[in-house]
């Protein structure tokens, strides 16, 4: 079996559960805890125990019996799984107020990713200062990126959070300069070559959700 397909065949719910998971192991690790079983995991977030087994299944790490599983192999078993182990460098594309909530929340460099730059089209943002990272103009996305390649790096990521019709365009930038992942906040798909993987952050999706579900609380349903 290929890769991609292996990829593709993982459980989202899972996956999306595991950062879930962490925080509370690693809050019981903070009290000197040394074990945590599924059963502990499973009550704290309304889950049945063996959905929480399944889930961590996936990190290839499997509990003892009547005992658990390790505090410390199983926080170091998921971020090995997500990636969270080692330093992502990204490029943010759109420093209006989305951009800036994401450079000014540090919990993102706790999992790994370093966005070593950003980057916009309104020439009034040049030059300014976010959280320590410099916004550029634009075109010189491609400057930019062969420092950081002189630095020994490479940027892996890219984080798009422009205005839908912008986005494709940015995401084309972005692969001609490398990315092998782009992360888009914009309300549109966008068109990939096969061998860059995406997530779309569907923020409209979620909050239909939350709104749906207040209304139907509201009345009873």
């Amino acid at each position: 079996m290929k890769a991609s397909a292996r990829i593709r065949n993982l459980p989202t719910p899972s996956v999306q559960r595991l950062p879930v998971y962490l925080r509370l192991l690693k809050e019981a690790r903070r009290r000197g805890d040394d074990v945590v079983s599924c059963t502990r995991i499973a009550e704290e977030f309304g889950q049945l125990s063996v959905q929480v087994r399944k889930d961590l299944a996936i990190t290839g790490v499997s509990g003892r019996p009547k005992v658990g599983y390790r505090v410390d192999e199983l926080i170091e078993a998921i971020e090995r799984f997500l990636g969270w182990n080692v330093k992502t460098t990204a490029f943010l594309v759109g420093a209006g107020n989305l951009g800036r909530a994401i450079l000014n929340y540090e919990g993102f460099v706790e999992h790994g990713l370093d966005v070593a730059a950003a980057f916009d089209a309104n020439p009034a943002l040049f030059g300014q200062t976010i959280n320590g990272r410099v916004v550029y103009p634009l075109d010189q996305i491609a400057e930019r990126a062969a420092e950081v390649r002189r630095q020994g790096r490479a940027v892996e990521m890219g984080v798009v959070t422009v205005p839908a019709r912008a986005a494709q365009s940015v995401a084309d930038k972005l692969v001609e300069i490398g990315v092998r992942a782009i992360w888009n906040y914009a309300p549109v798909r966008l068109d990939l070559p096969d061998d860059v993987v995406y997530e779309d952050v569907k923020l409209s999706a979620s909050f239909a959700v939350l709104t749906n579900r207040l209304r139907r609380r509201d009345s009873g349903q």
